[in-house]
This record gives structure tokens, sequence and C-alpha cells, in this order.
């Protein structure tokens, strides 16, 4: 059986793939900024040193880390607004959905991050006189932060990619806006190729700079 490809409704419908591409944008960059910054309050929480705040930030990561995105992006979207008097916009559900289990994912990364500084550099800058919040925002931090300049920027690249689930509860960015394309013109094979494509065509320049960035922190190492 031969297939005849015909990208030309594709294209015809270019516009309705530039929205869909600045929803998703919209989308990336709230979770990325929530969920980038939330984690290093989580990381920090697992490191507190009254109990409560331990357990309660080792609750959320291991309940994020455990339960699908897109299940919690849909409880969001269908259950929250069951139990609590408010109005949930597919956009707010995803935002909610991918940015805390962004969170949670952050947060181990930037665990690991203080945990490898040495134990001496601690010790050595409380006997100088600092306190905890400035042994951690002068000398800790900054370190930990070059380490996992990698780990956080592919973790970036993961929450673009995550965008896409947002299309489940109808969200308009780039994967709903090919359904409907596709939909209209029957032409799944198409349209999932040129989202594809153009995922590709965002996303590979990010891993290249992840790649170099990496090849860097290691020869200054």
């Amino acid at each position: 059986m031969t297939y005849y490809w015909n990208f030309q409704s594709v294209f015809d419908n270019w516009w309705a793939l530039a929205v869909g591409l600045g929803g998703t944008l919209r989308l990336f960059i709230v979770c990325l900024i929530l969920g980038m910054s939330l984690g290093l309050f989580v990381a920090l929480g697992r490191r507190s040193r009254t109990k409560a705040v331990r357990w309660a930030s080792t609750a959320f990561v291991e309940f994020f880390r455990n339960t699908p995105v897109l299940v919690q992006i849909l409880w969001f979207y269908y259950a929250l607004p069951i139990l609590a008097p408010v109005e949930i916009s597919p956009f707010i559900a995803a935002i909610l959905g991918i940015s805390l289990n962004s969170a949670a994912y952050s947060a181990e990364i930037y665990r690991g991050g203080i945990q490898s500084i040495e134990p001496g550099q601690w010790e050595a800058a409380k006997a100088i006189g600092m306190n905890g919040l400035q042994v951690l925002r002068r000398i800790v931090l900054p370190q930990a932060i070059r380490r996992i300049v990698p780990a956080l920027t592919n973790r970036g690249i993961e929450i673009f990619k995550m965008s896409t689930l947002a299309s489940v509860v109808a969200y308009v960015e780039m994967l709903q806006q090919g359904k409907l394309i596709a939909s209209l013109n029957f032409n799944p094979l198409e349209v999932y190729t040129v989202v594809a494509a153009l995922f590709m065509i965002i996303l590979y320049p990010l891993v290249r700079v992840t790649y170099a960035v990496e090849r860097h922190l290691s020869r200054s190492d």
C-alpha cells in the first residue's frame, strides 16, 4: 500500500500551530520558574533541623515523583474543584501538575548538589562566624548550582516536553492544535510529523548547549 504524503493542509493551518507554540512557550516558562524555585525550597526543607519540615518535604518529593504527572494534571482539573470551591482552568491545572512534579525532581537535583560540597567548607565558614543561611548563600549554593547546571538544563528540557500533557485537559498548546488540525483534515500522519519536527527544532539546540556546558565544566574542574 502506497501512502501519498500531503502537508498542504498542515501548512495552510500554520497559524493554529503558531498559536499552539505560543501556548507551549507560556506554559513552559511559568512551569520552569515555579518548578525550579519551589524545588530549591523543598531541597532546603529536606535538610531542615525541624522534623516536621523534613517530613513534609520528603512526603512532597515522594508523592510527586511516584505518581504520573498526567494523573496529577487530571486530578487538579477534575477532582480539586469537587473538594474546594475553586474553578480550575486548563492552564492552571497544567501549571500545578507540571510545576509540582518538576519541583519534586528538581529538589533531588539541588539536594545532590548541596551534599556534594565538602563538609569541611561548612565547618570552616561557621568557624569564621557565618550562620547557616550565609554559608548556603555565599559558599554552598554557588558551587552546588555550578555542578548541577547540566542536570537542571535537562530538567528544563523535560518540562518543555511535558507541556504536551496539557492537551489532556484541552489546553491550547502545540499537540492540542495538532489534534484539531488532524481531526479536521483527516491527516494525522502529516500533522504529528510536523509537530514532532517542531519539537526537535526547538529542543535540539538546547541539548547541544547542555553538552557544551557539561564539557566546559568538566574541563574547568
